[in-house]
């Protein structure tokens, strides 16, 4: 397909949100605008294609410079997203009231041929990139754009939505500082990070936080409790633990909540446990605040806005140049394309031996190993 074969594209958002999806939308809109392409939005991830009988537009949103502007600080996405209902491995009910997973893709693929969509921006994490892949091994032009806060996608040094969820992190532990100071308390904050412990590396370090539990390291509680004990000795009435909501103890196993037929296991629960096992283990008192959704709302900071908005034209670019299956990736000073198959091929998990992680036990954090 070369450029003059392009006449209309479609934008999806999938999976949690993040900020700086409607800066993405906004680059992507004006960018092929300006080269005279219709631009359509698809409700919630692809269920516009998939239940276009849901929607009063069919499922397809016309998007124009006016339904963009002004759009670039607002968190959220304005065409909608799911993280449910995968359409890979969809759940449905036979006949016996048996459930079971089936392949939906094929349907995506012919909606978007009986709507003309020429090319679809598949903006995304992990499974949102993977269904672009087989999207795109199946015929359909598609360019994706690396989302998640977590920052576990490879070759992109970083993803959109990560530093601001990584600065309001940050701004909420040094608040906790001063009243866990206060009370003579330990303050545990649990924060995303399914499989990869970047927010709370990072944030545990820029905030000053005491113990550090990431997913990629089992962790021990008398190794905490002995840190904490070891700082109430040296005249240190407070102490900070941050612990990913996927962090898990040696010989355990992660905390779930939930889990459902075609969508990820939902975590959570794992800082108000950390905080019982330090009560007993240090008779110290201890309170757990869960961050949670906090991170994903709100508007994105001044560097997701720019990398957003650089994503969004990169995008278009790419179909330009005939670029296909492709995510477009940060590699400074510029933004490249990388096979979505690399790219999804496997996760960015903390490297152990990473600057910043020995910067972080140079510090003296413990990691409760």
């Amino acid at each position: 397909m070369s450029l003059d074969d392009i006449k209309r594209i479609a934008i999806s958002t999938g999976g949690g949100d993040a900020p700086g999806l409607n800066a993405v939308i906004r680059g992507a809109v004006l960018s092929a605008i300006n080269k005279g392409w219709e631009v359509y939005g698809i409700r919630d991830g692809y269920n516009g294609f998939l239940f276009p009988e849901r929607y009063p537009d069919g499922g397809l949103e016309r998007l124009t410079e006016k339904k963009v502007e002004g759009i670039t600080h607002l968190g959220g996405t304005i065409i909608g997203t799911t993280n449910k209902g995968n359409p890979l491995r969809f759940p449905i009910q036979d006949k016996d009231g048996n459930w079971k997973e089936i392949d939906r893709t094929d349907e995506i693929v012919a909606a978007a041929r009986r709507k003309e969509i020429d090319a679809v921006i598949a903006i995304g994490g992990d499974g949102s990139l993977e269904i672009a892949g087989v999207l795109a091994d199946k015929g359909l032009r598609v360019v994706g754009v690396p989302k998640t806060i977590d920052n576990d996608l490879e070759k992109t040094v970083i993803t959109f939505g990560f530093d601001t969820a990584l600065s309001f992190a940050t701004e909420c532990i040094d608040r906790l500082h001063s009243t866990a100071n206060a009370h003579q308390r330990v303050m545990v904050v649990e924060v995303m990070g399914r499989y990869a412990g970047w927010i709370a590396l990072e944030c545990g370090i820029s905030s000053d936080s005491h113990v550090i539990l990431i997913p990629e390291i089992e962790y021990d509680m008398e190794k905490v409790a002995e840190k904490i004990l070891e700082r109430e000795k040296d005249g240190h009435k407070h102490s900070i633990v941050v612990v990913a909501e996927g962090a898990k103890p040696k010989e355990g196993s992660v905390s779930i909540v939930s889990s459902e037929l075609g969508r990820k296991e939902v975590l959570g629960g794992i800082g108000e446990k950390v905080a019982h096992e330090i009560t007993k283990l240090t008779n110290k008192e201890t309170r757990s605040i869960v961050l949670g959704h906090l991170l994903r709302g709100g508007s994105p900071s001044a560097f997701d806005r720019l990398l957003s908005l650089r994503f969004g034209a990169a995008a278009v670019r790419a179909l330009c140049e005939g670029q296909q299956g492709i995510m477009v990736a940060l590699d400074p000073p510029k933004v490249n394309y990388v096979p979505l198959k690399e790219a999804t091929s496997r996760m960015k998990a903390v490297d152990l031996d990473c600057d910043i992680m020995r910067t972080a036990r140079e510090l003296g954090i413990s990691f409760g190993d």
